[in-house]
């Protein structure tokens, strides 16, 4: 039987031998896949082995701004009560919060060590935790199998082409803690209360002070070089301070805003927007900028001139021979252009380059993310497909992913799906440290995150007859943007409904920028990309937001360079197929009261913002897309005095603190007063608290008359003072 069996597949074999090398590529790519995905299935389980029985959680003992939390927990501690054991915790398990605290995108802001030792001008080490809590309101950790140096919350060791960096985690901006009672609830997926912005500025400060020289300088560098990691020399360690010193310069002067941030925001959208422009810039739009310079006055040809061979002049001559710049390219432009040009000049090119990120928004909470047809504040982002890998790749250009862009010598798969051409033997390597394979694994962990559930054996018990009453409330008022959902529900889908800004009447800075902004594009220009209806052909100016579609695109297709190319291909294709089959999102309408997109205007929708389900909306102050409501009863209030009001009508704050962790569970958010924290000012640019009304006036039609309903009454009245507090007393319970 056997033989019979063997002497017919020899048969068979005779009459394919034409098609064996087919046959055998085919049996050897199987195999490969089969390697990458049992290499994959290793390694997850090793990056989901921590256990920590506090998930790393650790308690700062001296909190600047008066906060009291003795202890850390989650919400399925055992010790909380709830009124349905359904409602305990967020779906997760220690393991999957402590991956998701120390999973790496890509993120490569500076080498490793260099974080490790770094020191405050007060000597003692940035990283401390109470630098980190005290300054940035970065979540204190204590060390953990895959965390073993006990940094922060957000912060996470990325090894890339063969070197340790620290970058930046999703929990840095998606993590939050809220104290009460003495202890300390962390919310996994919650809107974070760090201030980013002034991380990277205090960060760059120390690396200069640590670049000049003396005894700072001398005792970096030793200790850097005791740490025996990825550096053996100083001269090494000199090189790359004084490069990761001046990016971080760059950065700052790039993305200089006057409207400051504060805690609990940052404008990512500029600041994305940004960096891509950087990294599409060629020689050629430089060399244009400059010269309008001059002809304005602003800088002149002895500028561009002085320094000899290290001259601005010299340098772009030299990057001229290249149509594509690297890391290591634009590190020596900006350095030139930065030592050689005064802060105003400097300031003049950017304002030309690059556009001013003044639009800051709260961090999003991240429940039901994957569950949503569009995401973003203004709806920016499709869910469907491969998008949600194309979102996260744009956030970790962002968050200082290395883009190593270059001209490549062959044809790639990068310049097809990037629509460089099928035939093309020169296209755009987009090699980059992202890391697309823990994006996807990532956006699939999401889904099963659930909304936190208000713990009232913690927080005070919420009372039956308010609950109801403001359930009545919520469906006349808010259930038309505000779907419920369940919480906990495999088939749960969240249809954001997009209102249009003018309609709306929020701050409207984030969604104008998204649209309006523009740059040069550099090494894509002449290329197409799809936008609203249907593709458009990049110009020598373009929409960023189409720029940064097209980028997004190239590093996504773009394999991993530090393999070899059968590797890279296995793991490109895996990665791919489980992004599809793991993604039940298909293309869809926006839903909603939105101008739409059209052909003169292919990126109309996106002037406006995103209602979606409100479960878990407890958890995550301050509120409107840009954190400036402290609270959901004033939430309820109108914005600003108007004629009819009256007498002692209560109106939205116009300033409050913010960096306070304590909650306030009767108005439903963070204490406000009696510190010294960031204070939040609603006059400024990007800073309006106006807008979403309902419910705070009787409601008007575009004429300004009441708007009525069958039996002649006002349809939609101005809420009382009770069905306010029933209202919240409702939120809290979702």
């Amino acid at each position: 039987m056997f033989k019979s069996l063997m002497d017919w597949l020899r048969r068979c074999w005779r009459k394919l031998r034409g098609w064996h090398w087919l046959i055998q590529l085919a049996v050897v790519g199987f195999a490969l896949f089969v390697c990458v995905a049992v290499g994959y299935w290793i390694s997850d389980v090793i990056a989901f082995w921590d256990d920590d029985k506090d998930r790393g959680a650790s308690v700062v003992a001296n909190d600047v701004f008066g906060d009291k939390a003795a202890k850390i927990v989650y919400l399925d501690d055992k010790d909380l009560a709830y009124a349905n054991e359904s409602d305990r915790g967020q779906g997760w398990s220690r393991r999957d919060s402590l991956w998701f605290d120390n999973v790496t995108q890509g993120s490569d802001l500076l080498p490793y060590d260099f974080f490790l030792v770094v020191r405050q001008a007060n000597g003692k080490p940035f990283r401390d935790n109470e630098n980190m809590n005290n300054r940035y309101r970065y979540l204190a950790r204590k060390p953990t199998y895959n965390n073993p140096d006990g940094l922060p919350i957000g912060m996470v060791k990325d090894n890339y082409q063969g070197r340790n960096f620290m970058g930046f985690s999703c929990s840095a901006c998606h993590t939050n803690q809220i104290n009460y009672g003495g202890i300390g609830i962390r919310i996994d997926g919650a809107p974070a209360m760090s201030d980013m912005d002034t991380f990277l500025t205090d960060l760059g400060t120390a690396l200069r002070r640590a670049q000049t020289p003396g005894p700072v300088h001398d005792a970096f560098v030793k200790d850097v070089l005791a740490l025996k990691d990825d550096y053996s020399s100083a001269d090494a360690v000199e090189k790359d301070l004084g490069t990761y010193a001046m990016r971080l310069t760059a950065y700052r002067v790039i993305n200089k805003s006057d409207t400051h941030y504060g805690f609990a925001r940052l404008d990512a959208f500029g600041r994305i927007y940004n960096q891509v422009l950087e990294y599409v810039a060629n020689v050629q739009d430089v060399e244009t900028i400059l010269g309008e310079l001059i002809q304005e006055g602003r800088i002149s040809e002895a500028d561009i001139d002085k320094g000899g061979d290290n001259s601005i002049k010299a340098v772009l001559k030299e990057l001229d021979k290249k149509s594509v710049l690297n890391g290591a390219d634009r590190d020596k432009l900006m350095e030139r252009l930065i030592t050689n040009l005064s802060l105003k000049q400097v300031l003049y090119f950017r304002n030309k380059m690059f556009n001013a990120p003044n639009a800051p928004v709260s961090y999003p909470f991240l429940w039901d993310i994957p569950q949503h047809d569009y995401v973003q504040w203004n709806g920016i982002a499709s869910n469907a497909g491969l998008g949600p890998i194309g979102r996260n790749t744009g956030e970790v250009i962002g968050v200082f992913g290395t883009m190593n862009w270059s001209r490549s010598d062959h044809w790639t798969l990068a310049g097809v799906f990037s629509g460089q051409g099928l035939l093309n033997t020169s296209p755009i390597d987009f090699s980059s440290s992202v890391d697309v394979h823990n994006l996807a694994l990532i956006e699939d962990k999401l889904k099963s995150l659930h909304s936190p559930v208000w713990p009232q054996g913690l927080l005070p018990r919420l009372d039956p007859a308010k609950v109801a009453r403001g359930g009545v409330v919520f469906e006349k008022y808010c259930a038309a943007c505000h779907a419920n959902i369940n919480r906990t529900s495999d088939q749960r889908r969240i249809v954001a409904h997009m209102s249009a800004q003018s309609d709306l009447g929020t701050d409207p800075q984030m969604a104008v920028n998204s649209a309006a902004y523009a740059g040069y594009s550099g090494i894509l220009r002449n290329t197409y990309v799809t936008v609203g209806p249907g593709p458009i052909l990049l110009n020598k100016q373009s929409p960023v937001a189409a720029l940064l579609t097209k980028a997004t695109v190239g590093v996504v297709a773009t394999p991993d360079a530090d393999k070899w190319w059968g590797r890279r291909l296995a793991e490109w294709l895996y990665d791919v197929i489980f992004s599809l089959r793991s993604n039940n999102i298909e293309a869809s309408m926006k839903s909603g009261n939105y101008d739409p997109d059209t052909s003169a205007e292919p990126l109309n929708s996106i002037m406006a913002y995103k209602g979606r389900a409100l479960n878990g909306i407890w958890a995550t102050a301050p509120y409107l897309h840009n954190g400036s409501v402290p609270n959901l009863y004033d939430l309820l209030l109108p914005a600003s005095p108007m004629p009819g009001d009256a007498p002692g009508t209560k109106y939205r704050p116009k300033q409050f603190m913010i960096g306070s962790r304590e909650f306030d569970p009767v108005n439903v958010g963070f204490k406000t007063d009696g510190y010294q924290g960031f204070l939040f000012l609603t006059d400024k640019l990007g800073n309006s608290n106006a807008g979403h009304d309902y419910g705070t006036r009787d409601a008007k039609d575009e004429n300004g008359k009441p708007i009525l309903d069958k039996d002649g009454n006002v349809a939609f009245p101005a809420l009382t003072e009770q069905q306010r507090w029933d209202l919240v007393e409702y939120l809290k319970s979702l």
